[in-house]
């Protein structure tokens, strides 16, 4: 997929003539083709969202969708009767999507246009078209990762999540704990190795070092005994997050060198990077090694900069950094570890100390 197409990431679809065959408050009863809702289930499947942005009664409408069996597909649905383009909008910016990954389907010029206009990087498709969207490689993944086929039940928890946060009243540090939330750090396994590749490419506010590893690059370290490619997965009582974070460090005697640690920007809310710094910290000074921290400055990941300072990561020199040797451009931040506490705000689960043993809580 090129640069100027990505992939889309939601499909926004009107529901008169479009996902259904007539005009509900004209005709009254309206059908679902069975080609449609294959297309509904397979992007579903692919891990494509789906929305709608419908004129139409709200009530109406979405009791047709229930009755239809399809309203389990669908996020954030907008029906009512303001222009569209409003409505693809508030769905790109409430899922924190680009314009450049939502695209728009309708079966009237008019509104396709409109939203054009308005939003120039949202692509639009008419309804004539729907049949065919499983087969654009656009609508058609290379790879269909664990957590791609959950982001709907994923996004769908972070909805609630984010209800009960703004409805909460008093600390936030006892919002997190309510959450029950449990992360879990563990050796890559072969299916989860494109979801890791995913993270070190998406992610760059909450990447050290900005760089790319590719799928083949971190397949062949997991059968290297010098490194190790950990993933950090999080679940709380609405559900799950999903795989969030991932580390590659490199072992030697002395010390463990993180040539990687990036995680995902929607847990940064809870503090998750700075929960894997402190754990590793602490299996550190247990195995008696100094951590060594591969740092490039990015445009924008200045936050992971300053989470690595805050845990204590110097540019001091040691006798420990001669056994690396680092990209042009890299810096070196150290530390030597000391043990640290559990976090209060959620529980970890990992193996003893680092991937050595089986798996446990921190305690």
């Amino acid at each position: 997929m090129s640069e100027s197409l990505p992939i889309v990431k939601c499909l926004v679809w009107d529901l008169d003539n479009t996902l259904w065959r007539g005009t509900l408050l004209e005709d009254g009863h309206v059908e679902v083709d069975d080609a449609i809702r294959k297309v509904v289930t397979e992007l579903d499947a692919r891990g494509v969202l789906q929305a709608v942005s419908s004129r139409n009664d709200h009530d109406e409408a979405w009791g047709r969708i229930e009755e239809l069996g399809l309203a389990e597909y669908f996020v954030l649905p907008h029906i009512g009767w303001g222009p569209k383009s409003d409505s693809v909008r508030r769905i790109a910016e409430r899922l924190n999507f680009s314009l450049k990954t939502i695209a728009f389907i309708d079966d009237l010029p008019t509104e396709r246009a409109e939203v054009e206009y308005h939003l120039p990087d949202v692509r639009t498709y008419s309804a004539e078209d729907a049949g065919a969207l499983l087969g654009l490689p656009e609508f058609s993944p290379p790879v269909v990762t664990v957590d791609a086929r959950r982001r709907r039940e994923m996004y769908r928890a972070g909805f609630e999540r984010e209800l009960e946060r703004e409805n909460h009243e008093g600390a936030d540090e006892d919002f997190l704990r309510s959450l029950d939330l449990v992360m879990r750090i563990g050796k890559a396994r072969d299916e989860e190795i494109t979801r890791v590749e995913e993270l070190t490419l998406r992610t760059s506010q909450m990447n050290a070092t900005g760089v790319h590893y590719s799928d083949a690059a971190l397949r062949s370290l997991l059968s290297d005994e010098q490194h190790e490619v950990l993933v950090v997965s999080l679940t709380d009582r609405f559900g799950p997050h999903g795989a969030v974070g991932v580390m590659l460090i490199e072992k030697t005697e002395q010390a463990w060198r993180i040539k990687l640690l990036a995680t995902s920007c929607r847990v940064v809310s809870f503090g998750a990077g700075a929960v894997l710094l402190r754990w590793l910290t602490d299996a550190a000074a247990r195995a008696g090694v100094h951590l060594v921290a591969d740092f490039r400055r990015t445009e924008r990941n200045r936050m992971m900069e300053v989470a690595y300072r805050f845990a204590g990561f110097t540019t001091a020199e040691c006798a420990c950094l001669s056994s690396f040797s680092l990209p042009e451009g890299t810096e070196c931040l150290h530390l030597e570890a000391v043990r640290q506490a559990p976090p209060v705000t959620m529980r970890v689960f990992a193996p003893e100390p680092l991937v050595g043993g089986a798996e446990s809580e921190w305690l």
